[in-house]
């Protein structure tokens, strides 16, 4: 479905609008709840911003979690149009890779308020942008996670699979309004649960360590997650979730062993028959997030002077893999 291009976008927008960065199956999804959330009060606040320069319209298709369509126009943002003054909460939900490249260039463009939320895997792409907010101390940093899941039917297609539960927390600059908090909750107004943490680092750690035994692991074997329970994988899993409590706690992050093992385990069950999105990276010849996931671990591990050979073994083996 091809973009419609507006020579003169239209100046007049609501006040605080929300802005999604990244458009893939998350981002997708983010923004079809935003806008369900809005109809109430009547409001059409949610757009994108793209990678062109020009403003684009885009139809969009959505299905609810009761299997309901939905069809929406779009606006996708130019990288020059002068309504990115306006953005007061931008949602990143690009690959943990593209970060960084995206996102900078955009921080002097946006609202001096703005509030800006990381939605990725892994652990890594917040140093350079907490280091790139220093030159605007009113724009504030929140980090966070989601196990919700959308299936991206076609580019413009997305389809909401699956429950899950959506953890934020501030990182630094300023926080984030009472507003936009509230619109944030009600984005999760369907009985989907929403996690305010502070500090928030604990549970991405978490979650680290979940993507960084499931996602090579299913990537390396071109499994499902579910084969990840059998006895085989079993010393492997304790090994990388060994490595990473260790450096964890350099970090000054305490997690409980015992803890994270049974989640990971929770995690390989509850989504047994599901591939993972390294596994599908691998698959589709796309570059994998594996030097944000596993390589994390061992950018920090070295900083501490650790070894982590499990992690580091992985690392090494996935970008073998994903080069051949």
């Amino acid at each position: 479905m091809a973009m419609t291009s507006i020579a003169q976008p239209n100046t007049q927008t609501n006040i605080a609008p929300i802005a999604i960065l990244g458009a893939g199956a998350i981002g997708q999804l983010m923004y079809h709840k935003l806008r369900l959330t809005a109809q109430a009060s009547h409001t059409n606040d949610v757009v994108f911003i793209g990678r062109n320069k020009q403003t684009a319209l885009q139809q969009l298709s959505f299905i609810d979690l009761k299997q309901h369509p939905h069809e929406t126009l779009a606006t996708i943002l130019g990288t020059d149009d002068n309504r990115l003054a306006q953005v007061e909460l931008l949602l990143v939900c690009v690959k943990a890779y593209q970060v960084e490249q995206a996102l900078i260039p955009l921080l002097a463009k946006l609202s001096p308020q703005c509030h800006i939320v990381l939605l990725h895997n892994g652990l890594g792409p917040h140093q350079p942008i907490v280091a790139a907010l220093a030159k605007y101390p009113e724009k504030g940093l929140s980090l966070g996670t989601t196990s919700q899941a959308a299936l991206k039917l076609n580019q413009w297609q997305v389809k909401h699979s699956g429950v899950g539960v959506t953890q934020l927390g501030h990182f630094c600059g300023s926080i984030m309004s009472k507003e936009l908090t509230a619109r944030l909750t009600a984005l999760h107004s369907d009985h989907q649960t929403i996690e305010w943490h502070q500090p928030v680092l604990p549970v991405l750690w978490q979650k680290l360590a979940i993507n960084a035994v499931i996602n090579p692991l299913t990537a390396l074997n071109q499994c499902a997650n579910g084969q990840l329970a059998a006895t085989e994988y079993q010393s492997q899993i304790s090994a990388i979730i060994d490595e990473l409590v260790q450096v964890a706690k350099c970090d000054g992050i305490t997690l409980d062993k015992a803890v994270i093992s049974a989640r990971v385990y929770q995690v390989i069950e509850l989504t047994s028959a599901n591939f993972s999105s390294m596994y599908q990276d691998v698959v589709h010849n796309r570059l994998t997030e594996i030097n944000e996931i596993n390589g994390y671990i061992c950018q920090q591990a070295k900083a501490h002077h650790l070894k982590v050979p499990n992690n580091q073994e992985l690392v090494n083996k996935v970008l073998q893999l994903s080069q051949s």
